[in-house]
């Protein structure tokens, strides 16, 4: 295993040389892997503290600077606003009753509010639990009852991406009933048969007088807490120790039902800091984030990488909107841009169409993307077209706050385009036989994926079997996160990811890697999304179903499609079946709040089309 170690006699070569990266490089490069296990460099030492401790060193050093930027509400915070906006909240909460350990649980798009609530709900030494706004009421009960919470933060609407607002009536009544007779209560709290635990629900009505103030009369209004402390409030002084829960974050399920993962101020403020740090931010940069806040993208990728380098983050709308995104960035002139793959795909499927005008991209020139493989031809498209010459890959999981490898600005393009990078500082990665988890693979070989480090989550919450099933400690005592997605590791430590596990193809007992097919379709220029999985085959056992999105104003055949693929690659990958995204439910990829590709629903889909009889 090789730990990065920059030795004293190469330490005066640091003012030579634009980043640390260029120094691990070349101690790499000297020691070549030849097992699939690697160390990230030890340096900077980890930060011991909590992230609203952080944050008051960064006021003090650019408390004028802009911290917080809510496009689509007009609103500005500089850091010293941040700081004492989050301290009148604090105040108000815990005349509420929140205390440190208390769970609250917040259901908000990008906004102001939810950014001065992350600060609020830490200086407490409580912990913030971030919802996705798309929740049903069954699953908001669900997670409400999960933790055991009092405190439930909720927008009257919920913004989803490319749907009108959805009233929030329905669901508030499912999780306190028939709160819409009660009136005021004087600010006595809330009872609540379904969620027993439930004592405050905070409301924000962001519904531009589409429902009326009086509605919620029942439940405390956010404006109502905020205004409740003076302008210049005292500061708080809650013992909150760094390796505190701070966070709980549901996971995505993509693949399965969502766990909660509880993240520590360590995790957290390291892993931000780590991010910005290998991406070069500084106090002149500004990140617009279209990622959600409540996904761990939003706030560690996005808002804690920000606020540890002093950094301004844009909030172009509650909830993705390509269009406010790049106007956004012309209009604050950023220079950093966040997405997922399809994010990106939309945002230049308005360019293509010229639906957003080509300027105001110049000072453009890194970002993260990141949530899913990213396709060589998209990362190339997003060079020329945006600027994005810097941009930089992260990969990692909820469960390690979340980023562990991540690639630099100023790597090889081939490793920036075929790779996710190398692992971040103070972290351990390794590929594992996927029969044999005690089993270390040569480089070049795929099996799982595991790291370790600061950065792992102390437990599911309230779950001790599922964290024993992917948090196993090694013979050294080293506890390793196995991540469920295969991989490989050359010899020098670059990561590859090649897909998850379960939605490997096996196709006569051939394995089949659906990120081949996807970058292959991805080149052609009528194909503006795609996603390929298994559906279930008499004679193969599985075999190769591509749902296709043809981009606006091209058309392609099925044929076509298959045609493609067979002048491209072997053909046994050649798709048996091509169904049409716009065949779907809702005439799109079903996806997670963030953006990433849920194919366990493909797969039922795939395999409710073919019962149909809908194939050629």
């Amino acid at each position: 295993m090789l730990a990065i170690r920059i030795p004293q006699r190469l330490q005066p070569l640091r003012r030579h040389i634009r980043t640390p990266h260029r120094i691990d490089r070349l101690i790499q490069s000297r020691t070549l892997l030849t097992q699939s296990k690697v160390a990230g460099p030890l340096e900077p030492p980890l930060l011991y503290d909590t992230c609203h401790g952080y944050l008051s060193k960064i006021v003090s050093k650019h408390g004028d600077k802009t911290a917080v930027v809510s496009s689509h509400q007009s609103t500005r915070l500089t850091y010293r606003d941040l700081d004492i906006a989050s301290t009148r909240l604090a105040h108000g909460l815990a005349s509420l009753g929140v205390k440190q350990g208390s769970r609250v649980t917040a259901s908000l798009g990008n906004t102001a509010e939810f950014a001065i609530l992350h600060y609020a709900v830490f200086k407490l030494g409580a912990i913030l639990v971030p919802l996705n706004p798309a929740f049903t009421g069954s699953q908001l009960k669900s997670a409400l009852n999960h933790l055991e919470s009092e405190h439930l933060v909720i927008s009257a609407e919920t913004n989803l991406p490319f749907k009108p607002p959805r009233s929030n009536l329905e669901l508030l009544e499912e999780v306190v009933p028939r709160f819409e007779g009660r009136g005021y209560n004087g600010g006595g709290g809330v009872e609540s048969e379904e969620v027993p635990s439930l004592r405050n629900v905070i409301l924000i009505n962001n519904s531009a007088g589409r429902i009326s103030n009086d509605t919620f009369s029942y439940f405390s209004s956010y404006h109502d807490v905020f205004q409740s402390t003076s302008s210049n409030p005292p500061a708080l002084n809650i013992d909150v120790r760094p390796d505190d829960i701070c966070n709980i974050q549901f996971t995505s399920g993509t693949t399965a039902m969502p766990k909660a993962a509880s993240l520590t101020h360590i995790n957290i403020l390291n892993n931000g800091k780590f991010i910005g740090d290998r991406m070069g931010l500084t106090e002149e940069d500004v990140v617009v984030c279209p990622p959600p806040l409540f996904h761990c993208f939003g706030c560690v990728l996005g808002y804690s990488a920000c606020v540890t380098h002093g950094s301004a983050i844009v909030f172009p709308s509650e909830a993705f909107d390509p269009k406010r995104a790049l106007e956004s960035v012309q209009a604050e002139r950023a220079t950093a841009l966040y997405g997922v793959p399809t994010m990106y795909i939309a945002c230049l499927e308005l360019l293509k169409h010229e639906k957003v005008e080509r300027k105001g991209f110049e000072r453009l020139r890194t970002g993260i993307a990141a949530g899913s493989s990213i396709p060589i031809e998209l990362m190339k498209r997003l060079h020329r077209e945006l600027n994005l010459t810097d941009l930089t890959i992260c990969y990692g999981m909820t469960e390690t706050s979340p980023v562990s490898v991540m690639t630099f600005p100023d790597d090889p393009i081939d490793k920036r385009t075929s790779t996710v990078g190398r692992v971040m500082p103070h972290t351990q990665a390794k590929i594992v036989d996927v029969h044999d988890r005690t089993k270390i693979l040569p480089v070049g070989e795929k099996g799982e994926l595991a790291t370790a480090g600061y950065l792992l989550q102390k437990y599911y919450w309230n779950d001790p079997e599922k964290t024993a099933e992917v948090m196993i400690r090694d013979e050294e005592g080293v506890r390793w996160m196995f991540t469920g997605d295969e991989a490989e590791m050359d010899e020098e430590g670059y990561i590859k990811i090649t897909g998850r596990i379960k939605d490997l193809i096996i196709r006569g007992g051939e394995n089949i890697y659906p990120l081949d097919i996807e970058n292959a379709l991805f080149e052609h220029p009528a194909v503006a999304e795609v996603s390929v999985v298994g559906v279930p085959d008499e004679r193969y056992g599985e075999c190769v179903a591509a749902f296709i999105g043809p981009s606006e104003g091209r058309g392609i055949s099925k044929d076509e499609v298959r045609e493609w693929v067979r002048n491209k690659l072997a053909r046994h990958l050649v798709p048996r079946y091509v169904f049409w995204i716009g065949d779907l439910e809702g005439g799109a990829l079903p996806k997670t709040a963030s953006g990433k590709i849920q194919k366990f629903k493909l797969v039922e889909e795939g395999k409710r089309m073919l019962k149909e009889g809908k194939v050629d």
